[in-house]
Order: structure tokens, then C-alpha cells, then sequence
């Protein structure tokens, strides 16, 4: 079983307009709080992002904010984060936190959100790492990208075995045991970090 001290969460830095999002954000917030799992995400105080830190640190629990210099300027970083690491760039950034993560969840955002998912889900595919990552389709908010994804398949450009790399549920419970259950396909021995 996969030890989960340290889950990275991708999400949005905008709050959206369904409160069954913001409610998810504070229900994982209190998960992880109570299980002592601390949060490594991209150190925005606002939106969902936002809402999970706040969550988790008024329930005593720990997060990591990874944030690019650039983004430091625009004044959204949260300066009361647990630590708070400053990369160069966008690449060092997501690097980092495949670094310091056990696992990652993605919950509803926009295009950072589905870039950041999609790129550790390609690094888990190419064998760079055997991290579980979940997403929490919160009020089927993901069900349209889920059915692309089942069309990949059906159309030959996605095997099921890659297909079945990304663990879904809309539970928060059911999601984090899905997670701690994951084991990753053997890793093509040609390939190397170095190569990203």
C-alpha cells in the first residue's frame, strides 16, 4: 500500500460557479488535515486553490506552495504557507512537484489545471515516475472529458492500460484508497528523467 504523506493537487486559481466545488475543495482540505497528509499545490491564495490551503492550514495541517518568480509578482502567492519554494519557470515548477509528491489529485480548473494533469500523467505513462493520480469529478465535471478520453481509446490513439493510469472517482475517500492501491506498470528501462 502506497504511503500518501505528501499529495500534490491541481486545481483552479478561479472559484467558478457551482458551491459543490468549493465544497469538495474544503472536504479534502479536512481530509488531508485529518490524515496528516500535507498539500503540495502552486501557492495561490485564491480561488479553489485558495479555499484548500486556507482549509487545511486553519485545521493545523501542512502545505507547500511551489510558485515561478513571475508569478510572485502578481501578487496572488499565499505568504502563509507551511514553506514556500520559488522556481524560475513554469517547467522547474511542475518538476518540483513531482519531486516532493507521493501522489497528485486533480480537481476542477482550467487550462493550467488540465496542462499540469496531462503532463504528469504522460510522465507516469512514459515510465519518469510511478506516482498514482487521481482525479475527483466533483458534480460530473469532468464526465465530457472522460468520454474524450473513452473515444481515444475507441479510435486507437489511447490503450486501455494508459486509459486505466488515471484513477476516477467522485468520492474523496473512495479516491484516496484507489490511490493507495495503485500499482504502476513495469517502467520502460530506456527511459530516463533526463529526457523530459
Amino acid at each position: 500500500m502506497a504511503q500518501l504523506n505528501h499529495i500534490c493537487v491541481f486545481c483552479g486559481s478561479s472559484d467558478g460557479n457551482d458551491s459543490q466545488i468549493t465544497e469538495a475543495a474544503v472536504r479534502l482540505g479536512e481530509t488531508f488535515a485529518k490524515r496528516e497528509i500535507t498539500m503540495v499545490y502552486g501557492a495561490a491564495k485564491i480561488g479553489v486553490m485558495g479555499t484548500l490551503a486556507k482549509t487545511i492550514l486553519d485545521a493545523r495541517g501542512k502545505v507547500i506552495g511551489i510558485i515561478p518568480q513571475f508569478l510572485k509578482k502578481k501578487e496572488v502567492v499565499h505568504l502563509g504557507l507551511t514553506q514556500l519554494i520559488t522556481t524560475e519557470n513554469m517547467h522547474e515548477r511542475k518538476l518540483k512537484m513531482q519531486e516532493v509528491s507521493d501522489g497528485f489529485i486533480a480537481l476542477p480548473g482550467g487550462f493550467g489545471t488540465l496542462e499540469e494533469l496531462f503532463e504528469i500523467i504522460t510522465w507516469l505513462q512514459l515510465g519518469l515516475h510511478t506516482k498514482p493520480i487521481g482525479l475527483l469529478n466533483v458534480n460530473g465535471f469532468y464526465n465530457d472529458l472522460l468520454k474524450l478520453l473513452e473515444t481515444m481509446v475507441r479510435k486507437g490513439f489511447l490503450s486501455m492500460e494508459n486509459y486505466e493510469l488515471l484513477l476516477v472517482d467522485t468520492s474523496i475517500e473512495n479516491l484516496l484508497q484507489k490511490m493507495e492501491t495503485f500499482k504502476a506498470p513495469m517502467i520502460p528501462k530506456w527511459l530516463k528523467p533526463e529526457r523530459t
